[in-house]
């Protein structure tokens, strides 16, 4: 006999709703955020960051003497000034002559080392590494005196090439250590069949792995290039003659105890900064790219 409790249907099982993704979850969150929450603070930072650029060009751009805070009407003597009277146009060529010396030798003494970090063990590869980053807490300031000894030495006082010798080394450490995470990223399988198609070490590098190491490359030589341009102890200290002085002192040469010409100032202060605005504008998705390729340890 079929008792009535038999012939009760079971109920269904109740399916939950799958849990929305992490990302989703993200989404949502920042979709609930009020936009002036976000927009408030950027726009407080951007006006004190645009603040002190607008300072800059309405010194350089009105005439001297003027104390309007609109640069009108709108005059390039200071530009003018600095370049041929103060000799800028000088001091322009030995930045460029030195940041690219300085990007050019970093880059392939980086790149050799950091060849060498990647893909050999060898017993003093632990100590060598802590040591490139315990370099990185030296501050260049301390590297004056042995350095100055050591270019007397060869007869290297108010040269260039003094300069570029001190930049090449102040900027190694880190650049070797950067290089050798973006070569760890790229797969020793690689480098393995192109030795079994005929290739030795060296041609695989230049063929398999070289064209993958673009944007580290970018980034460490701009980086090395950009530090040299700005930097000012090393030429204050290894050059004398007004002739190999780069940008960074003819810029102090401008200001003087008693006095500082302020509109020249400011035009020079353009002069040094537009060259380098004008590289990371080409060079930000590589920079970006590179930076956070080498972060992340293959």
């Amino acid at each position: 006999m079929i008792t009535k409790e038999a012939t009760q249907v079971a109920p269904a099982p109740v399916h939950e709703a799958p849990e929305p993704p992490r990302s989703v979850k993200r989404r949502r969150a920042w979709d609930e955020v009020p936009r002036w929450h976000i927009y408030l603070p950027l726009s407080i930072y951007l006006v004190f960051t645009l603040i002190p650029f607008y300072w800059i060009l309405l010194f350089a751009l009105r005439p001297a003497g003027s104390t309007s805070l609109v640069p009108w009407p709108i005059t390039f003597d200071h530009f003018e000034k600095v370049w041929t009277e103060r000799s800028f146009g000088t001091y322009f060529e030995n930045s460029v002559y030195v940041g690219l010396a300085t990007l050019v030798m970093t880059t392939l003494v980086a790149l050799a080392g950091g060849y060498a970090l990647a893909r050999f063990d060898f017993k003093v590869k632990n100590a060598f590494m802590l040591a490139l980053l315990c370099s990185q807490f030296v501050p260049g300031a301390l590297l004056l005196v042995p350095l100055f000894e050591i270019f007397a030495e060869l007869k290297m006082i108010n040269s260039l090439g003094s300069v570029i010798i001190a930049e090449t080394v102040f900027q190694l450490p880190l650049s070797m250590i950067l290089i050798s995470n973006f070569i760890k990223n790229v797969p020793y399988s690689l480098e393995e069949a192109a030795w079994v198609d005929g290739c030795n070490r060296l041609t695989a590098f230049r063929i398999v792995v070289l064209p993958l190491l673009r944007p580290g490359l970018i980034a460490v030589g701009s980086f090395a290039f950009v530090h040299s341009w700005n930097h000012f102890l090393f030429a204050l200290m290894f050059l004398n003659n007004q002739d190999k002085q780069t940008i960074p002192v003819g810029l102090n040469t401008l200001m003087s105890a008693d006095s500082v010409d302020l509109g020249a100032l400011a035009a020079g202060g353009i002069i040094a900064a537009v060259p380098v605005v004008i590289v990371f504008a080409f060079i930000q998705k590589w920079l970006i790219t590179g930076f956070s390729a080498g972060a992340v340890k293959g």
